[in-house]
């Protein structure tokens, strides 16, 4: 990964990328990977990331990434690989 890294700050610089432009986009980019991973749950996201949830939203804010775009990249399971909610309690209650 450390490879990777260096092959893009490389390219980066050389296309005249700058810093303040990189950070953004870097912050902008692990924001919604984490997101995504949370499948676009804040609460969730912002205690992976260490940050409170408000503040999430103002940096999503600041960095002009929208949480429905995120959300509209999680798709939700087909309904056949979904759990059916009443043999789930059938089973509950037999239990």
């Amino acid at each position: 990964m450390k490879r990777e890294l260096d092959i893009l700050v490389t390219q980066m610089h050389s296309s005249g990328v700058r810093y303040e432009e990189a950070v953004r986009e870097f912050k902008k980019q692990y924001l919604r990977e984490v997101l995504l991973a949370n499948r676009g749950n804040q609460c969730r996201a912002a205690e992976e990331l260490g940050m409170h949830r408000n503040t999430l939203s103002r940096t999503m804010a600041e960095l002009g990434l929208s949480l429905a775009e995120v959300r509209a990249t999680v798709k939700r399971p087909p309904r056949s690989e979904r759990p059916v909610l009443g043999v789930v309690r059938q089973g509950y209650r037999q239990g």
